[in-house]
């Protein structure tokens, strides 16, 4: 059995705490077969650290790990995120999804400069006060910088959890949550906390996966409900099924000689802060009101194929309509909308389907003529 020494007047050598068989298994198995090369790995870096742990929410490693290294590019400390602007922020995140968590990791920064000198907190509950943290990134983060011993309790984790102990009901019901909660904080082991956090991440993701779990991989496998039992497609319970709303709207894709007329979206709200395509007020009549938008003189106006994009909660879909414009109002400037090259879609902080629509975009370089408004 392994020791540790009792410094004081009277020094002793104890005995280490014992770890659980579940903590032990997956502690030894991430050594060894875990993933150990991510690039905000082998730090203790709190910046880095935080800023993987709220790229990671929702998103897989895969998809991140472009956008964390040209982040920390632009801005490779926290004060330098600080200093930066919301459109900086948010050019960079864009096609990141969940453009929240980009405004927040700019609050959050700038609150650490203010509130706390600089210094990143090291209290798994003052981490979760951040804006955007939650416990269980929080937990995360003090593990990872600064061996805290917390619970996470991510989607992955759930899901591990679930399954290794047979869990009923939906785990985003707020009492199987709050089940999940009390057995994960129980199989905390009193050390070895960064190995074990780990584990429990790479487990769900490269192991115990939704739909094709690798039980004969899964070093839990011999003390796994759901496997025992047959159940790993059951497990865990789904969400209740619902049906989804579907929102519509029409946007104008006004354009002249390779621009397009783009508009600062407000925040808080779908695609806050980023730049987007004008939409059709509610119970306006599109063609009238596309010739006379935005002061444009517009030569012809068509249908362009619908877009559908999923939220977590809804599905929109976006009817663009495509406005050649012969003549466009002198007053445009920085603060309201803003005339954007197609060609310099890439760059630009825009939501997924909004580049995905300029991607796409074919038009004539030269205008039709132009139809006065009445």
């Amino acid at each position: 059995m392994a020791i540790r020494p009792l410094l004081g007047h009277n020094a002793q050598l104890l005995p280490e705490p014992p770890l659980s068989d579940f903590a032990r298994t997956l502690i030894r198995w991430q050594k060894s077969h875990g993933r150990h090369d991510l690039p905000w790995q082998g730090t203790r870096d709190p910046y880095r650290i935080w800023l993987s742990e709220i790229m990671l929410q929702q998103t897989q490693v895969g998809t991140v790990i472009p956008y964390y290294e040209r982040f920390l590019a632009r801005f490779p400390t926290l004060a330098a995120l600080a200093a930066a602007s919301e459109q900086e922020v948010l050019s960079l995140w864009s096609g990141l999804g969940y453009y929240a968590r980009g405004r927040n990791l700019l609050r959050a920064a700038r609150l650490v400069m203010d509130s706390h000198g600089g210094v990143f907190p090291r209290d798994p509950q003052a981490i979760a006060r951040l804006p955007g943290v939650g416990r269980s990134t929080a937990a995360a983060i003090a593990a990872f910088a600064f061996g805290a011993r917390a619970a996470i309790l991510d989607g992955n984790v759930k899901r591990v959890l679930t399954r290794a102990f047979g869990i009923e009901g939906f785990p985003g019901d707020k009492a199987v949550e709050a089940r999940l909660w009390r057995l994960a904080e129980s199989l905390l082991p009193e050390r070895d906390v960064e190995a074990y956090t780990q584990g429990l991440m790479d487990l769900g993701a490269t192991v115990c996966s939704r739909t094709r779990p690798d039980c004969l991989r899964c070093p839990l496998a011999a003390s796994c409900v759901a496997r025992r039992e047959g159940r790993t497609a059951e497990l865990p319970a789904p969400r209740p099924k619902r049906a989804r709303p579907r929102r519509r709207t029409t946007v104008l894709v006004l354009h002249r000689d390779g621009h397009v007329l783009v508009v600062r979206r407000p925040a808080p709200g779908i695609w806050g802060g980023l730049l987007g395509l004008p939409e059709l007020p509610e119970g306006e009549a599109a063609a009238p009101f596309a010739l006379r938008a935005f002061g444009c003189t517009v030569a012809s106006v068509r249908d362009l194929a619908p877009l559908r994009h999923g939220f977590t909660h809804f599905d929109l879909e976006l009817r663009p309509l495509l406005c050649e414009v012969a003549n466009a109002a002198p007053a445009l400037h920085e603060s309201g909308p803003v005339w954007l090259k197609v060609s310099e879609h890439g760059s630009a902080p825009l939501p997924a389907p909004v580049r995905k629509l300029l991607q796409g975009l074919n038009v004539q370089a030269s205008p039709a003529p132009a139809v006065r408004l009445p």
